[in-house]
């Protein structure tokens, strides 16, 4: 392999590194930030995750960060298929839930669709198939149904071979005659992403039977041209706890290039494998009934041409389909649709690719939509309105939201050849490097009102490169980003022997992403640094920089310019090889770079391990330990080298308790730390302090909220050798209102959101961290008291790297207030307190995961 390192002693297989990928709006049809959601009904931002435990489903069990990261795709029942269609499953209903919210408002409860689906399958049509696609962060399954014209197991295979072709070969698909007559275009329909926004899955139980029953020609000739594939509940927890968030407090409609959670990667398995063409996701509430294509900016890795071409065409056969219901202001308080690229200027943009329509592109989706029906039935209306007329408004949704999914049916099989051509071409320009088009009156004709406003392109680098060896800062972090881009079906191959690209040499084993593919899209998207749009908008609706390139610990090299082509002897990888390493002899250093490196230290101290802790922070472990970290160098893929540091500290366990939004949970627990989540309220009610060494507080503990009981005891806790971590504005003001550290607090513009480039000071909390990290409503820190220590800064100029980050309207908050600012910093207080503080989102949404590990570090030597 060309790295020098010698023989380990031990390395399993990648098989469990793989599976380990540490991989709300009023009802008005004004989306704008901040308080607007994509569906979330309630006027209380979009932005920001709850603290974990506000919401009924948004619990984070100890257990629920490795189960949500064991496989997912879970069978159930008796199948009884022959590899055509129909495919049918006899699904073993749940024990009835009477506490299920659904219930109240008229709707179908979760315990009652699978007897519904079970019924659909007996009804004798032969159009109907159910499958189990896998199973929610709750342990619910996930139902996905297919309708279509019966198929025998040779015409089915024969759908698989046109599916193949037009990804993997498009130029000959594009002359395949089979394909221009015979191919079923894909469509996918998905429901209830938001579990309390409930009425798409109705709909589509009220059309899976439509379309069984019926007996007239144009359906039948519609099940003969399309594949129509329903998840009929994508977010069963939040279904039956009427919560917005999954069991694990996750908004899944963020999750989709991070795919942290199961129902998010079931989705992406059912995308990858049944490459819709045409896909519409239900939501609520926006009145009137909001129908995507969205305003700008759009993003600029789609073939945005085709995309917008299909989306807006499909969007006028919706808005035509749910204005004719007859529903209107004065009768039934039902506003006509709105398509916000044609009615709105900003506000409701399509830039990140974090919601569900807006990942489908990337595998070949030529129309993809939200769509929010109108009436406004969860969270304070749930809870106040009479039960009359919440299920006088669910009727109204389920019956919009129908209307939405037929229309959308007759478009695609009205443009059947059109629409599959158009995806064929899609994946055409990615194989063959072809540039984007870009929108304008003229490339996309029947769309009015296109400007500059509009035009969103890139210029795909010609390759990526994730260097092995000396070149690469973390194996650990490269495998996981190889396993994630395959996961995301980028093909990616494995050089066998040194090589030169771009200019540059590289050692055998190094990855190679060449950009020539169908899904260079996605690549890109994972992969680039991402891009500056602050002086594009002058609001986003959700996140504007995420890119994992930067954010997940790994090297990765963008190559420009290769002119003899990427001719690199390797292989396709279809999992990463483990980076698992265990020296042969002496004692044993871990470096705390990475979370898996966290989750490793975390399991020897469980297992009695003695582990000290070395100047730079990184883990020492007795040679006597070395069988014990063989098999954690195969689960978690970490390396163990041989070294002579002495340890400086002794490592113990660290019991965390959190105050904390539920992505952070997550993170925290996935790095394998024993957290108690508390809030003000479980403060104030009493609390054992015995349990903790550390707190950390971002989300939902108010120092001056707490009773004198309560701060009476956490003061003591303070004095007593506890420690404590804040992350933003709530953490600074715990630090602040407890009379720990002599630090001043500064925020930026609360909208702002990105990935910066940082400066680490090395040492503890930050030695190994990577330069770039995540802010979401930015802090610094100024005038620092003596023995506060700056662990990591902003960068110089302006820090932004991609994102959008404006000074707010006085002037001040902006990217270049920060420039050289303490983002982090950390020291003992006056009470004896070891007090970490982070001016940046280093565990968002369970996200950066480069980052996570500096929380860790913070955790562990704060406590120390």
């Amino acid at each position: 392999m060309g790295t020098g390192i010698p023989r380990p002693l031990l390395i399993t297989t990648a098989a469990m590194a793989s599976a380990l990928l540490l991989s709300p709006v009023a009802a008005t049809a004004q989306p704008g930030p901040p308080g607007a959601g994509r569906g979330d009904g309630d006027g209380d931002g979009v932005h920001r995750e709850r603290a974990a435990g506000q919401e009924q489903a948004a619990r984070s069990p100890a257990g629920a960060a490795a189960k949500a990261l064991d496989a997912d795709r879970a069978s159930s029942g008796t199948r009884q298929s022959s590899g055509g269609y129909p495919r049918r499953t006899r699904l073993t209903p749940p024990a009835p839930d009477p506490a299920d919210k659904s219930i109240k408002l008229g709707l179908t409860p979760y315990h009652s669709i699978a007897p519904k689906l079970n019924e659909l399958q007996k009804l004798g049509s032969d159009r109907v198939s159910v499958e189990v696609a896998g199973k929610s962060a709750g342990g619910h399954q996930l139902y996905l149904v297919t309708v279509t014209a019966p198929e025998s197991s040779r015409e089915a295979r024969e759908q698989e071979r046109m599916r193949e072709l037009i990804e993997n070969a498009p130029a000959a698909a594009a002359k395949d005659r089979r394909i221009k007559t015979a191919y079923k275009a894909p469509v996918f329909i998905n429901n209830n992403i938001h579990g309390n926004e409930w009425e798409g899955t109705d709909a589509a139980l009220k059309l899976i039977e439509e379309l069984a029953k019926a007996k007239d020609r144009k359906t039948a000739d519609l099940l003969a041209k399309t594949r129509i594939y329903l998840n009929v509940t994508a977010n069963p927890d939040g279904r039956i706890a009427g919560t917005r968030a999954n069991a694990n407090g996750f908004d899944l409609n963020r999750d989709f290039i991070t795919a942290t959670q199961p129902e998010a990667r079931a989705i992406r398995q059912i995308a990858i494998d049944k490459q819709p063409a045409v896909m519409i996701d239900l939501h609520g509430y926006v009145n009137g009934t909001l129908i995507e294509p969205t305003t700008p900016p759009h993003g600029e890795n789609y073939e945005y041409d085709l995309f917008l071409k299909n989306s807006y065409a499909n969007a006028l056969g919706m808005e035509a389909a749910v204005n004719g219901l007859g529903y209107t202001a004065q009768k039934d308080g039902v506003e006509p649709a709105v398509i916000p690229f044609r009615d709105q200027e900003e506000g409701w943009d399509d830039w990140p690719p974090v919601f569900t329509p807006q990942y489908m592109p990337f595998q070949g989706a030529v129309a993809a939509h939200t769509i929010e029906f109108p009436m406004q039935v969860n969270n304070r209306s749930y809870d106040t309105l009479p039960v009359a007329e919440l299920r006088r408004r669910a009727a109204i949704n389920t019956d919009i939201a129908g209307a939405a999914m037929r229309a959308t049916l007759d478009y695609t099989a009205q443009k059947r050849s059109s629409v599959v051509a158009d995806q064929i071409e899609t994946f055409r320009r990615g194989a063959t490097g072809a540039a984007q088009v870009p929108v304008s009156e003229e490339t996309v004709p029947g769309v009015p009102g296109i400007g500059p406003e509009d035009v969103y392109t890139t210029d795909f680098p010609r390759a990526y490169v994730v260097p092995a060896g000396r070149s690469q800062r973390s194996a650990t972090a490269a495998a996981r980003l190889v396993d994630h881009l395959v996961a995301n079906d980028v093909r990616v191959e494995r050089a066998r022997r040194d090589f030169r690209l771009g200019g540059r040499p590289y050692e055998a084993g190094s990855y190679v992403v060449d950009m020539r593919q169908p899904k260079r899209g996605l690549a890109n998207v994972i992969l680039h640094e991402g891009r500056d749009i602050s002086a594009d908008v002058s609001t986003m609706y959700d996140i504007s920089g995420w890119s994992l390139g930067l954010l997940w610990g790994a090297s990765v090299d963008e190559v420009r310019k290769a002119p003899g082509g990427v001719d690199v002897p390797g292989r396709p990888v279809h999992a990463a090889s483990s980076a698992g390493y265990v020296a042969p002899r002496g004692d044993l250093r871990l470096r705390l770079d990475d979370p898996r490196e966290l989750a490793a230290l975390n399991s020897l101290l469980r297992e009695g391990v003695k582990v000290r802790r070395t100047a730079d922070g990184s883990a020492l472990v007795p040679a006597s330990a070395r069988k014990k970290a063989a098999a954690l160098a195969g689960r978690y893929g970490v390396a163990f080298h041989a070294t002579k540091a002495k340890g400086v500290a002794a490592l113990h366990r660290t019991r965390v308790v959190a105050a904390v939004t539920s992505g952070e949970l997550f993170a925290l627990r996935e790095m394998g730390f024993e957290v108690l989540p508390v809030s003000t309220a479980a403060l104030n009610a009493g609390f054992d302090w015995s349990k903790a060494d550390v707190l950390f507080v971002s989300s939902g503990l108010e120092y001056g909220k707490l009773d004198a009981a309560a701060r009476g005891a956490l003061d003591a806790f303070l004095t007593g050798g506890g420690a404590v971590v804040g992350r933003g504005a709530e953490g600074a003001a715990l630090n602040a209102d407890a009379g720990l550290l002599a630090a001043k607090p500064v925020e930026g513009n609360g909208d702002a959101n990105g990935v910066v480039r940082v400066v680490n000071a090395g040492g503890a909390v930050s030695g190994g961290a990577p330069e770039h990290t995540f802010v979401y409503s930015p802090m610094w820190f100024t005038d620092l008291g003596p023995g506060v220590r700056v662990e990591q800064s902003y960068g110089a100029g302006n820090p932004l790297v991609s994102g959008h980050w404006r000074a707010a309207e006085g002037g001040s908050g902006g990217p270049r207030d920060a420039a050289g600012k303490a983002a982090v910093v950390s020291g003992t207080s006056a009470k004896g307190a070891g007090v970490v503080l982070f001016g940046t989102e280093p565990l968002f949404r369970a996200h950066p995961k480069g980052a996570f590990a500096q929380v860790g570090r913070a955790l562990i030597n704060s406590a120390g």
